[in-house]
């Protein structure tokens, strides 16, 4: 396709001619418009004159009579000028005047009339005329008009402007479609350069913006943002997928290891059991592992959640507390619970207990060592709720070695342990799930400074429309993965 045919063809070229086109015609129509209202300020002169005329010529007549009104015909006809009058007896012959041909049944008529009339001059011809007749006692009738030359010529003219307009608009219109259509042509054709370059490979690539903020480089924004969202996602993706590589090495092994242990016992009924109960367990953690991985790819694919119930989530918190009290207590942890009662939220509350239980699991095992706190400071970890405006913040705050400002987004993703943590069991989810379980309910994981230690808050929109009576208790919560 060459150019000029790609340039007609292209969708901006044709808008601008069809807004010039529709401009022209607007034009066209404000033209006649003011030709049409011109010519009627001309014949509303044009009327004026004839009925001055005539007053002037039937006061004659009064005065004078007949010989008076032909004096004043005839006086008045020799004038330059463009009046017509015409004086008729009762039988309708031509007594005076400088029309020599007319119509019979025009003498008729009543009021101002449009006629054709020829005159009785030099340059005879047929010509329009604004005339009206006048009946004079006892029955000659006087017409009186102006020749419509002055109209016709100013008609002529506004055709001639209407014309020309249209023509001028024509040229502004291609010329205008061309340059529009030519630059809109060249935004395109260096968006459509980009976006082959992105299918051809380049994921880092991004359309072109102008920095003019029109309609194109809101679009070319706006897919710049998906673009790099894609791009989020591949790269979390390939994260990910190395990461299970890697986390789940381990496992998988032990899985092996066990079963072929089974094998070498013989016929050992006892090994087979305590081969077997190993390989469950091992089984199990790997489920839970996959589990928290659905969970969390559901949060980021933007999925509801299932099971939604008003429920009270410091009821919620107390339960998991109770569970991991003597846990704690065998840890040498002051395990502390600071809660407003009662706060309601909706979700799922078995995945909201989950998660509480993580972070506890998380402080338990990573910020409750014995040489954080100082020397003499017993580890202490803190459970607390409060309402905050429209959400409600669940806290879980310890005194362990906490987490580097730098490192705090990073540890929200999958399989993220840092280097104090890998002597430590774990498959680096208990964040990241907490993190999903939040965004499934609309809230958010915050990470901050504990001096010294982490403090991990929940955010979760309050339920507008708490139930009037509380909540059942809490009958369990599930283990939590290991983070």
């Amino acid at each position: 396709m060459t150019a000029l045919a790609k340039l007609f063809r292209a969708t901006a070229f044709r808008l601008a001619l069809a807004i010039l086109a529709v401009s022209a015609v607007g034009a066209g129509v404000v033209l006649a418009i003011i030709a049409w209202q011109v010519v009627a300020v001309v014949d509303e002169e044009i009327a004026r004159t004839i009925d001055a005329e005539a007053k002037g010529l039937t006061d004659a007549y009064n005065h004078e009579g007949l010989v008076g009104l032909y004096s004043s015909i005839e006086a008045r006809k020799r004038q330059p000028g463009a009046s017509l009058y015409l004086l008729t007896d009762p039988a309708g012959e031509s007594l005076a005047g400088n029309v020599e041909q007319i119509p019979l049944e025009v003498l008729e008529r009543r009021g101002f009339i449009v006629v054709n009339y020829r005159t009785n001059g030099p340059g005879d011809r047929v010509r329009q005329a604004l005339v009206r007749i006048y009946k004079l006692p006892p029955g000659f009738l006087l017409l009186v008009g102006h020749d419509l030359g002055d109209r016709a010529r100013i008609e002529g003219v506004m055709v001639r402007a209407l014309a020309i307009s249209l023509v001028f608009f024509a040229a502004l219109a291609a010329v205008g479609a061309l340059f529009v259509a030519r630059n809109v042509l060249k935004r395109i054709d260096d968006i459509n350069t980009s976006a082959h370059g992105i299918m051809a490979g380049d994921v880092t690539g991004r359309l072109p913006v102008s920095g003019s903020g029109d309609e194109l480089d809101r679009l070319a924004e706006s897919l710049n943002g998906m673009l790099s969202r894609i791009n989020v996602l591949m790269q979390g993706l390939r994260e990910v997928s190395d990461n299970i590589a890697h986390d789940l090495r381990t496992p998988l092994t032990r899985l092996r290891n066990h079963a072929e242990a089974a094998l070498a016992f013989g016929g050992d009924a006892a090994a087979y059991r305590v081969a077997l109960e190993k390989t469950i367990e091992e089984s199990d953690a790997l489920i839970k592992i996959f589990n928290a991985l659905l969970l969390i790819a559901r949060a980021e694919a933007g999925g509801e959640v299932d099971g939604q119930t008003s429920f009270d989530v410091c009821e919620a918190a107390r339960a998991v507390v109770e569970l991991y009290e003597p846990i704690a207590e065998e840890d040498g942890v002051d395990l502390a619970v600071d809660i407003e009662a009662p706060l309601y939220v909706c979700g799922n509350r078995e995945l909201i207990g989950q998660t509480i239980a993580n972070l506890i699991d998380n402080a338990l095992k990573y910020g409750a060592l014995s040489d954080c706190g100082g020397e003499g400071v017993k580890p202490r970890i803190v459970v607390a709720a409060r309402r905050s405006r429209e959400s409600v913040e669940l806290t879980v705050a310890d005194r362990g070695p906490g987490i580097a400002s730098a490192d705090r987004e990073r540890v929200l993703g999958r399989f993220v342990r840092l280097e104090g943590s890998r002597s430590r069991p774990g498959s680096g989810l208990g964040l990241s799930l907490a993190a999903a379980v939040a965004r499934l309910h609309g809230g958010r994981v915050e990470l901050e400074d504990n001096e010294p230690g982490l403090r991990v808050r929940m955010i979760l929109p309050a339920d507008p429309a708490p139930p009037a009576l509380p909540a059942p208790a809490l009958g369990g919560v599930d283990e939590p993965i290991a983070g």
